[in-house]
């Protein structure tokens, strides 16, 4: 491709409304054209980009057993009326009707419409597993769409569903996108965690994140220094030694602590460590139960943990008028001693012995405290999130805090869909099974957004063989030189013909602006043309990467340059 003949328009200066490095970059490198508030173009390279992971997932689906399909991005509500979440979903799901006052909405995943085509063609266990797959436009009306491709309303996914007749079937089902997913992030060049995490509104008994880690990322994960265990910090379990704690060595103590609320603020005025203080906390359950939860004074709740705990589906801290109606105090002084409220407590307090703990009085603590004996825990789980240095819950190793940006999700569903949607074939006995389901997303635009922000300098993008756009731009210095304009030809059409990605810059530019351009289109080989070299018969190569130069022989440049493409391409899932 000739830049004269392409449609690349680059920025110098970086947006304002761009908040994160992928979007600034691919506005500046004319990859995206913002048209409405989370609805972008895909310009020429950008879309280059798009097709190039397309490419890599369609291959490893179709390597793991999934078959391609399309289904349609307008959805009737009588589907998801059948599977209960057309009221359930929220405002992010765009309703509207047609002419003819039908309602229907934009599929923002397709769990109802995937369902009722197995529902309508699949009858017997002789044709499961199944497992369908489309790359499709969705669209989700997010309240603050932001940071370009990252977080958009309109944007292109990977959805695949499997069909099992059983939960055993389902495992297998689900082992196979979980390993194809594992191959499709490595072949992209990026370095990624698979996290347990929580179903949210997808539902499921199950399922993994799979984080492209960077320093941007939204989400928080942590990850096993010795062995392969990771998790979303939402999901992320933590191993508590089973040392009892101490016996009682101080009696309960009330003592005056003026204008002290806060951990912090306790600890200081009492001279001892925060984790030999611990915090009671009120909160309320969505069904409007209030009840108190203590943790280690340094550590802080896990909301979702104790949802599963408590067979919730929402819980919040309680409002200050509710502290101080169940305490008899306000906000920062609340306690387990004398509290008439359910006592939950984290499993690390249980090892804990003649610690400060609130008074349920203005400006008062007690120290001395212990479970058991001040105190009942009805109790005890795990119910803190997790930090840098906690033990492993697989190993004898310790576990590490990163920064991750999802770009995949896979999901034991079970038959939620399946079943409230009628969906049933018949066993090898012919008696009628609901099928069991899972499903499996990944974010194709996201994912090149996430390429960026891991694969980034102050000059621009740095991509990754695989994902590049074009794998090689040749920067013709001067093309009003007769020979500079020859050898750059010359090596751009032997570099066509053995199959490479090349773009020819021929633009009559300083050469100072073509070599910003090329760095910030981020392409993985960067060959220049000029005079002088060509007058000891080199090119210079620069990896884009490393920003090393090298000479590079005139004669038989393109097959070396080939083969160096190849082997960067060398990365197996």
């Amino acid at each position: 491709m000739r830049y004269t003949q392409y449609l690349l328009p680059t920025l110098k200066e970086t947006p304002g409304d761009a908040e994160v490095v992928s979007h600034q970059l691919m506005l500046r490198a004319g990859m995206i054209r913002k048209v409405a508030a989370g609805i972008y173009d895909y310009l020429p390279l950008g879309l280059r980009v798009i097709r190039k992971v397309e490419s890599i997932i369609r291959e490893e689906m179709n390597r793991a057993g999934a078959i391609e399909v399309l289904m349609p991005a307008v959805n009737p509500a009588e589907l998801w009326e059948q599977s209960g979440r057309w009221q359930q979903y929220g405002k992010e799901l765009l309703r509207f009707k047609d002419r003819k006052e039908t309602a229907f909405c934009i599929g923002p995943t397709h769990e109802e419409v995937v369902t009722e085509i197995v529902r309508g063609t699949v009858r017997s266990y002789r044709q499961l597993p199944l497992n369908l797959y489309q790359i499709q436009t969705k669209f989700r009306d997010e309240i603050r769409p932001r940071f370009g491709l990252m977080r958009g309303r309109e944007f292109i996914m990977k959805d695949a569903y499997s069909f099992d007749l059983d939960d055993a079937g389902a495992d297998i089902s689900y082992e196979k996108m979980y390993q194809a997913y594992r191959r499709i992030f490595t072949r992209c060049g990026l370095k990624f965690r698979a996290v347990e995490a929580d179903t949210g509104n997808i539902g499921g008994s199950f399922s993994h994140e799979f984080m492209v880690l960077a320093d941007s990322g939204e989400d928080a994960i942590v990850s096993c220094n010795s062995c392969e265990y990771a998790a979303n910090v939402e999901k992320a379990e933590i191993r508590v030694t089973d040392a009892e704690s101490a016996a009682p060595t101080a009696s309960l103590t009330l003592i005056s602590t003026p204008d002290c609320k806060t951990i912090d603020e306790v600890s200081s005025f009492l001279k001892v460590d925060p984790a030999a203080t611990v915090k009671t906390l009120i909160v309320q359950t969505e069904s409007g139960e209030t009840l108190a939860v203590l943790l280690r004074g340094d550590r802080e709740l896990n909301l979702i943990k104790l949802c599963r705990l408590l067979g919730c589906d929402d819980i919040e801290l309680a409002a200050d008028e509710v502290v101080q109606r169940v305490t008899g105090a306000p906000s920062g002084f609340a306690g387990p001693v004398g509290l008439q409220l359910r006592l939950l407590a984290d499993r690390e307090v249980a090892s804990l012995s003649d610690f400060v703990v609130g008074a349920n009085a203005v400006d008062a603590h007690y120290t001395g405290a212990n479970c058991g004996r001040d105190f009942q825990v009805e109790q005890f789980a795990d119910l803190r999130e997790a930090e840098a240095g906690d033990a492993c819950p697989r190993c004898t190793g310790h576990l590490e805090i990163w920064r991750g940006i999802e770009v995949g999700h896979v999901f034991k569903l079970g038959t939620k869909y399946s079943q409230a949607m009628g969906a049933t074939v018949l066993d090898n006995q012919g008696q009628e099974r609901t099928p069991v389901m899972g499903c499996y997303g990944i974010g194709v635009g996201r994912t090149a957004a996430a390429a960026i922000e891991q694969n980034h300098d102050a000059n621009g993008i740095i991509w990754p063989m695989p994902l590049a756009p074009f794998q090689l731009i040749i920067t013709m210095l001067n093309p009003k030189d007769q020979s500079v304009a020859e050898a750059s030809e010359k090596l751009y059409a032997e570099l066509v013909a053995l199959g490479v990605e090349v773009l020819l810059d021929d633009r009559d530019e300083r050469p100072g602006s073509k070599f910003k351009d090329a760095e910030l289109l981020g392409i993985p080989l960067r060959v220049t043309v000029g005079a002088r070299g060509l007058k000891e018969q080199n090119f210079e190569l620069q990896d884009r990467r490393s920003g090393e130069t090298s000479p590079l022989s005139v004669k038989g440049a393109a097959v070396s340059l080939q083969q160096m493409i190849g082997d960067a391409l060398q990365v197996k899932g």
